[in-house]
């Protein structure tokens, strides 16, 4: 009969599912999250990429989310495989295997928030989440307090380009997370009209433009955990065009933390940085605006 009764309970849903033991992210942002929300433990493997917090560093890798190593993820016998959207169906490849796959869209701050909340539900961490998004949502705040007044200083994010070259740059569009911040931090886009999230960009384009700030993380080596090329190398590339009003009035950027385009837990870090950055006139609070 207490059997009976039990199944039936749990078949109406009335007794929780017990959370996952073995979790394997497939994205750096979702490793920090689990990391934060304290189910490090927990993590059975994650991608090439996930090298924040340090302890990510030493889990068994299971190649890249848009490369995954479906044997590999198959190997650790996870009970949940957290992904971000992507192009080449990555979830319905997993669930096809019989794997609980859950995926989750990362483009923009609300996402990130809500993402955070869900890994909190399906971990046992609802709380935990929702302290955390809590004090986000209050980091961010602060930063857009503090720019309300500010005149929008156009700014150009690049995320990567060519090594030793102004060529193949990819700078950072509308309809991001990046966009925000920058936003947020004081910034205007200066490829606000471009057509897509991530586009291409020349450098005839960027003279055109002239932004104010340019922020460059230089070349792709970053992307790949390989050391990026010097900070005097890329400032030499960009002194070579004085007439851009970022060079001249010294407004060039290296940016060399990843900190800047991790949809995670960061983000109030991140945008303080884009404050600095696109502000430095604006000064907050010492330690304020920090994750509990």
């Amino acid at each position: 009969m207490r059997r009976l009764v039990f199944v039936l309970l749990l078949s109406c849903g009335l007794l929780a599912a017990a959370p996952p033991n073995r979790i394997v992210s497939l994205a750096p942002s979702i490793t920090e999250m689990l990391y934060a929300l304290g189910l490090g433990p927990r993590v059975a493997g994650d991608t090439t990429f996930c090298t924040y917090p340090a302890e990510a560093r030493s889990k068994p890798k299971v190649g890249t989310f848009l490369q995954p190593d479906y044997e590999r993820i198959l190997s650790l016998r996870p009970d949940l495989v957290l992904v971000i959207k992507n192009p080449i169906g990555v979830t319905q490849k997993l669930r096809s295997l019989g794997l609980r796959a859950e995926e989750f869209d990362q483009d923009k701050v609300g996402d990130i928030l809500a993402s955070l909340e869900r890994i909190g539900a399906l971990t046992g961490k609802a709380d935990e989440a929702a302290r955390l998004a809590g004090s986000l949502r209050a980091q961010l705040d602060e930063v857009r307090r503090a720019t309300a007044a500010r005149p929008r200083r156009s700014t150009l994010f690049l995320v990567g380009r060519s090594t030793g070259t102004l060529q193949g740059m990819v700078g950072t569009g509308p309809g991001t997370f990046i966009d925000e911040l920058m936003q947020l931090a004081g910034g205007s886009n200066a490829l606000a009209g471009a057509p897509m999230q991530y586009p291409n960009v020349s450098l005839e384009q960027i003279l055109t433009r002239d932004p104010e700030v340019i922020l460059d993380m230089g070349d792709f080596a970053h992307a790949e955990g390989r050391p990026g090329q010097p900070e005097a190398q890329i400032q030499a590339l960009w002194a070579a065009y004085p007439r851009l009003r970022a060079v001249r009035d010294h407004r060039v950027k290296v940016i060399s933390s990843d900190v800047l385009v991790r949809p995670g837990p960061r983000m109030g870090e991140a945008a303080r940085a884009l404050l600095a950055l696109i502000h430095p006139e604006v000064q907050l609070k010492a330690g304020a605006g920090k994750r509990p």
